[in-house]
């Protein structure tokens, strides 16, 4: 078993994957769809759950949100907006009322969960409410790189190069997108410990997938004592050359 609890995850194809360093200039934080529509128990997939008399068929996804996804994203969170680093969210849902721009892969699982802009559901988590400067790109398909224009605002106006991803659900539009940026040319790592799905079984097969040539399995503590590292030897280097 490897660390994560997936069994030989570093294969004969995963030990092709390109490997790279965290640096502070080039990486951008992107927190994925951690919305009230289906990150919270009480609103939207956990209240259309609960009417149904099923709230605790999703107890593994509730307790992995709380437990591992919230305190782990906000800690990564807070490290980027304290020292000034790139950073973006992800939400998905509808942009209209009758959620007539989604396709059918999305479209009943947002009319369910009333996860359309304007509504309480489709909103990112207080705990992790936007600032005014931090861009939100809203997705009508799992993967931000099909319907938004991330790749422009992350490659031409941000200039980075590195992603490091955490959110939900971790085997949906955490790795969708993640797989895509890959495939765009972007270094991407997945922050374990910061992701969560409907099942464990889900997220280890996300987790052993995406080290199949998509990129690195990070946890939180790694990532933050990667780009702490890499500050200092900047700071270092500049008082230096002062």
């Amino acid at each position: 078993m490897s660390e994560y609890g997936t069994k030989d995850a570093r294969d004969y194809v995963a030990i092709y994957t390109p490997k790279t360093e965290l640096e502070p200039e080039r990486v951008c934080l992107v927190v994925v769809d951690i919305q009230y529509a289906t990150g919270s128990p009480a609103t939207g997939l956990g209240a259309l759950l609960d009417a149904q008399g099923k709230l605790d068929t999703a107890d593994y996804r509730w307790t992995r949100i709380a437990e591992k996804v919230m305190p782990n994203s906000k800690r990564l969170l807070d490290f980027f907006r304290a020292r000034d680093l790139r950073r973006v969210f992800l939400t998905y849902g509808s942009e209209v009322e009758d959620y007539s721009d989604l396709t059918g892969q999305l479209r009943t699982l947002c009319t369910a969960t009333k996860n359309r802009v304007g509504e309480r559901e489709h909103e990112i988590v207080d705990e992790l409410k936007p600032w005014p400067n931090e861009r939100v790109f809203n997705k009508i398909t799992p993967s931000a790189f099909a319907s938004t224009p991330i790749d422009l605002v992350l490659s031409k106006a941000y200039g980075v190069d590195t992603l490091l991803f955490c959110g939900v659900s971790t085997n949906m539009c955490v790795e969708h997108t993640q797989r895509d940026a890959a495939s765009y040319g972007y270094h991407c790592f997945m922050v374990e410990d910061a992701c969560g799905a409907d099942s464990q079984e889900m997220h280890d097969a996300a987790v052993t997938v995406i080290q199949r040539l998509y990129g690195t399995v990070i946890s939180t503590d790694a990532a933050i004592e990667q780009l702490q590292a890499a500050l200092g030897r900047e700071q270092r280097a500049s008082l230096v050359e002062a």
